[in-house]
């Protein structure tokens, strides 16, 4: 199953079941959060008490999920980022004996298709990476790794916009990935029953239409049950709580030279069975800078 909120200019923001170029309105749901906090049986009863068909033509998509905790974020998750940023950085690789955490606020997330809008004064290093992302369908704490693909209710696509220069100033990475408009999040929910094996996804970013990444989620260093029974070890996971499961290699500033966003230019993420999360750029110009 596919599920969205979407609005469109006569209706406020709704969740729907997507079916093919139709959404169908959940009724009686103000949001896929509040369906996510539903009990497994009322979620089945709800996504069954479906509204007339709207034209996803005529429609908007918004984020799927607004949470009220940080989005949970894996970084070096990918054997080949890892060595392209220890490469750039001048470092000996040393690869994380345990997932690699941080987050980003829930204030950084926005929809598919909605325009990026960065502030060039914070940052003039803006750079782009793909993610696949795992959303928690049940409330759960200190699960095995068996049993953690099982806690799953669905996946998205994240882009992890991150602002390079603020992120390598300390060693604490969240300012530089969390500012406001860094996450895109969407198109869409597709539910894990629909997905299959998380582990054999393609991601792929474009940049204006040139391929900037390209790999297989069979190449996380930790797949998607290990980073979900370490996070859940003395920490409860709750439905809606969502978790980016890190890049693969390509990214901006392990480029040669160094690559990073610019006013005007077009992201698009793309993971296999799940769709295409499109991310516009608009990047305000430094106070000072020539024009």
């Amino acid at each position: 199953m596919r599920l969205a909120l979407f609005s469109t200019p006569s209706t406020p923001a709704q969740p729907a079941v997507v079916e093919g170029d139709t959404l169908r309105p959940i009724e009686g749901l103000a949001s896929l959060d509040a369906l996510l906090a539903l009990a497994p049986a009322e979620r089945d009863a709800a996504v069954k008490r479906l509204g007339a068909p709207v034209p996803l033509a005529s429609a908007t998509l918004l984020a799927p999920l607004h949470p009220r905790k940080n989005v949970f974020c894996v970084g070096r998750n990918y054997l080949a980022h890892a060595e392209e940023g220890a490469r750039a950085r001048g470092e000996e690789l040393k690869l994380p004996k345990v997932p690699t955490l941080f987050s980003k606020a829930p204030t950084a997330i926005t929809g598919p298709k909605q325009t990026l809008h960065l502030d060039g004064a914070v940052s003039q290093a803006y750079d782009w990476e793909a993610e696949l992302a795992v959303v928690i369908g049940t409330r759960c704490k200190n699960v095995r790794e068996e049993d953690a693909l099982g806690v799953i209710f669905g996946y998205t696509c994240l882009n992890d916009v991150s602002a390079r220069d603020l992120q390598n100033a300390t060693n604490q990475w969240f300012k530089g990935k969390t500012l406001d408009d860094t996450c895109p999040l969407g198109p869409s929910i597709v539910t894990a029953d629909a997905i299959g094996d998380p582990q054999n996804l393609e991601v792929t970013l474009r940049l204006n239409g040139e391929v900037k990444q390209h790999a297989s989620t069979s190449a996380m260093i930790f797949p998607i049950a290990r980073v979900i029974a370490y996070l859940s070890a003395g920490l409860t996971l709750e439905p809606g709580d969502i978790i980016a499961t890190g890049t693969p290699e390509g990214v901006g500033f392990a480029r040669t030279p160094p690559e990073f966003l610019k006013d005007g230019d077009v992201m698009e993420v793309e993971i296999s069975k799940i769709g295409i999360l499109r991310s516009p750029v608009a990047i305000a110009a430094p106070v000072g800078a020539a024009r």
